[in-house]
């Protein structure tokens, strides 16, 4: 009688079989497969939330259109739950696609919006995605100057020469572009100096909180040091209660943006006076 081997004869490969990674696994393949769902078949929304002027708070500066998906169930899943699952995959430029694609149309559609639309550096060299912004800047001469590309510290910095370039040539055509979530820990500040960002958001986690929490003042009042330097317009995210907001305005930053000042809504307002003026 052949006996095989006993389970502990051969090394074990824990990673392959450790019940979290296989999880995490699993997670990722759903969220792809929920994405590439809502892609294939256009359930993809935007949200627009408001960008407020620190001096005025009642005055919008701009918004900044953020994906949202549908999922089986018809549920809206905000980009927090799926953009870093995808991001570095083809459907990150799909989703980019879509989200250009949108963003021009809306702001074609009304002149008066100034409007964010979030990018990855990745996209820069995705045909698809720089046919869809070169088509909508020719329809309207007047959109380049109300679009904001947004770009994260982190995919700035992983082709940093590239992005510097595409930067230039859209900024002689009137784009403008902001670096969101700064602070997060990615910036090399010789890049800083060489990208000429319009626009510095400083990312959420100096600012919850900041009226009571001294560390997250000096860091912020650093990080605006910074950017005054570098003569670009600041924007504080994730502002979420009056006390916060107080303290930031004390500090001069130029914008704020958050929950205190409005959530991201896939019916803005503009859509709603649309809605009005056709009833009427």
């Amino acid at each position: 009688m052949t006996i095989g081997k006993a389970p502990f004869d051969e090394p074990v490969n824990w990673t392959d079989t450790n019940p979290l990674d296989f999880a995490v696994a699993q997670r990722d393949k759903d969220i792809l497969s929920m994405v590439r769902n809502a892609v294939d078949n256009r359930d993809v929304l935007m949200a627009y939330q408001p960008v407020v002027q620190t001096a005025r708070q009642d005055r919008i500066a701009f918004h900044e259109g953020l994906l949202r998906v549908l999922d089986a169930s018809g549920r809206i899943i905000p980009a927090r739950e799926f953009i870093p699952v995808v991001e570095s995959t083809e459907l990150g430029r799909k989703l980019d696609c879509i989200a250009i694609e949108t963003g021009l149309r809306t702001l074609s559609e009304n002149p008066s919006l100034r409007l964010a639309i979030n990018m990855s550096a990745r996209s820069i060299g995705y045909p698809a995605w720089m046919k869809v912004l070169n088509r909508g800047l020719a329809i309207d001469d007047t959109v380049a100057e109300r679009l904001i590309l947004e770009i994260t510290e982190s995919s700035a910095m992983q082709m940093p020469e590239l992005v510097s370039v595409f930067m230039q040539d859209l900024q002689q055509r009137g784009v403008s572009f902001s670096l969101d979530d700064f602070g997060a820990g990615y910036t090399s500040f010789r890049y800083l100096r060489e990208f000429y960002f319009d626009i510095l958001k400083i990312d959420g986690q100096f600012i919850r909180g900041i009226a009571s929490n001294p560390d997250n003042q000096v860091l912020t009042e650093a990080l605006l040091g910074v950017a005054r330097h570098f003569d670009m317009f600041t924007v504080a995210e994730a502002v979420e209660t009056a006390e916060d907001a107080a303290y930031l305005s004390d500090l001069g930053v130029d914008c704020l943006q958050g929950y205190y000042f409005g959530a991201p809504t896939i019916h803005p307002a503009w859509e709603n006076r649309e809605a009005t003026l056709k009833r009427a």
